[in-house]
């Protein structure tokens, strides 16, 4: 048990201050689950509701843009439930009393995955609208809307700029950090965690720069 005990804390040393601080840290997933919740509810389902603020702009189906924004804020509530679920036991191991398949472990790609897709969007999302609307708002480009009937452009960029996508890195962030301590709470090796993170890391980079480059020169 001593030996046991000894090398758990050398194994803690040689830790890093990114994985201590994942490891022993589930408030991302709170956090994270608890601004999914007012987004969904105090903007998709207001939107969905009729209403106007926040949305300098007209489409030709209203119904539509509601239906639309009720399935997101329904999407986006699930994701941050999602997040609850990494910190509980339940995500890796089932619980005994489910019939045939209780006390199996559960592989840690199989949320891992959809999570780290997920972080990927929403920090590709949020970094790319950013740089963007700060490039429309500063004239360097030009951005056009075809979706739209009408639009108020520079209340569109401010509201991107300063709600929207900041909310999008930021939960980006907090799904992040909540796979990374699902990562190790699940038992994956602390070499494949460390590169894997690098690794994931350089791809989101390369993902946000291609992006924001097709707008940029596409638009």
């Amino acid at each position: 048990m001593q030996k046991e005990n000894i090398n758990k804390v050398s194994a803690t040393k040689r830790m890093n201050f990114f994985e201590r601080f994942t490891k022993s840290s589930v408030w991302p997933a709170y956090i994270g689950c608890l601004f999914a919740f007012m987004y969904a509810v105090f903007v998709r389902f207001y939107h969905a509701a009729g209403g106007t603020i926040g949305m300098p702009f007209k489409m030709d189906d209203p119904a539509l843009l509601n239906m639309a924004s009720y399935i997101a804020g329904l999407a986006i509530m699930f994701c941050g439930f999602v997040l609850i679920a990494l910190i509980k036991p339940w995500s890796i191991i089932i619980p005994l009393k489910i019939p045939l398949i209780g006390g199996t472990k559960i592989h840690p790609l199989i949320l891992l995955v959809p999570t780290l897709i997920a972080t990927a969007f929403l920090l590709t999302h949020g970094v790319s609208g950013m740089i963007t609307k700060a490039l429309l708002l500063g004239d360097v480009i030009t951005i056009d809307f075809p979706a739209f009937a009408e639009v108020d452009v520079q209340k569109l960029a401010l509201w991107d700029l300063l709600f929207y996508e900041p909310w999008f890195i930021f939960m980006g962030i907090m799904a992040g950090l909540t796979a990374a301590h699902y990562a190790q709470a699940s038992g994956v090796r602390q070499s494949t965690f460390r590169w894997g993170t690098v690794l994931y890391l350089i791809i989101v980079f390369l993902i946000s720069t291609l992006v924001t480059s097709s707008i940029i020169f596409g638009s």
